[in-house]
């Protein structure tokens, strides 16, 4: 298996490489957890992925301050990797050496003086003392030690390789889910085929079946004292036969369950496909049941809803 995502200095794109023979072919759940660390110098760094489920790609990328320059190539890496999901990157930096460098500002300095010289013929008072003038908020401020560019061009480069990193355990992460996802729905699948199957070989939805019915009650009808239009009769009876026949339901749904095998076996982002045909799945058992005469034909037709709702809560989960 081998996964990578290549990054290009030159034009700063992102170009994401799969073997398709590994995780990334696979069906991937919305739903993982990656974290990755690592140090530079006196830097160390941790990233962590988490991914939930989303109707399209929501990335939330975190990075401490003096770090969001990061967050454009972030997004290109995140991008290059998945097409689904909601996904909060946070970056943490922490720094060993903490030692403070301690930086009069000037310009607070001068404007202090400045208004002490002002008054200095107005107040009988002693000039105010060095450690007074440096307890004065403003005039001396800590900060880190500043860092080259160099040293922080190769920080920004160990941080995105370990992006990098942590985006292949996330993917690895959801494939491994998506793979239990897709057992499941296997079994799903070989569920509604045997109810297909159930239905076409019930013998209420034959074509001699349904005229025979039709026709026993067309006969009680003409039987009856009521005077009846007996031409009208049977072309009535005729439509509803028409009407009553399911052939092309049970056709639909075997191509339905066809389709799905296909996208199970040929992995990849299929979570939106998949949804529209349990859709697809719902609309002819909702339609076998309302054709339907028998009573055995309509608990087959609640059956396949039943594992139909089943089959499509599941796919939410995936890509």
């Amino acid at each position: 298996k081998t996964w990578s995502v290549f990054r290009f200095r030159e034009t700063g794109k992102y170009r994401s490489l799969c073997d398709w023979k590994g995780a990334a072919m696979m069906l991937q759940s919305m739903t993982g957890f990656a974290r990755r660390e690592g140090a530079v110098g006196q830097m160390r760094w941790a990233w962590e992925l988490r991914s939930v489920n989303g109707r399209g790609l929501d990335l939330r990328i975190r990075t401490p301050a003096g770090f969001e320059r990061l967050e454009a190539d972030s997004k290109k890496a995140l991008t290059a990797a998945f097409q689904r999901g909601n996904i909060q990157a946070s970056l943490t930096v922490t720094r060993e050496d903490k030692r403070a460098e301690a930086v009069v500002n000037e310009n607070v300095l001068d404007a202090v003086i400045a208004v002490v010289d002002r008054l200095r013929d107005r107040l009988d008072a002693a000039p105010p003392r060095l450690d007074g003038l440096l307890n004065i908020r403003g005039v001396l401020e800590f900060a880190e030690p500043q860092i080259d560019d160099e040293t922080a061009e190769r920080e920004f480069a160990a941080i995105l390789s370990g992006l990098d990193l942590a985006i292949k355990d996330l993917t690895v992460m959801r494939a491994a889910e998506g793979e239990k996802i897709a057992h499941y729905l296997n079994g799903q699948i070989d569920g509604i085929a045997a109810l297909v199957k159930k239905v076409e070989s019930d013998p209420s939805t034959s074509l001699d079946s349904i005229r025979e019915r039709l026709a026993s009650q067309v006969r009680l009808l003409m039987d009856s004292d009521v005077e009846l239009d007996r031409g009208r009769l049977h072309v009535e009876a005729a439509m509803l036969a028409s009407k009553a026949d399911i052939r092309e339901e049970i056709d639909r749904l075997s191509a339905h369950v066809d389709a799905c095998r296909a996208m199970f076996s040929g992995g990849g982002p299929v979570g939106r496909r998949l949804d529209f045909l349990a859709q697809e799945f719902n609309r002819e058992s909702n339609t076998i049941c309302s054709k339907s005469n028998a009573s055995s034909v309509t608990a087959i037709g609640l059956d396949l809803k039943v594992l139909t709702d089943q089959f499509r809560e599941q796919i939410q989960n995936l890509e």
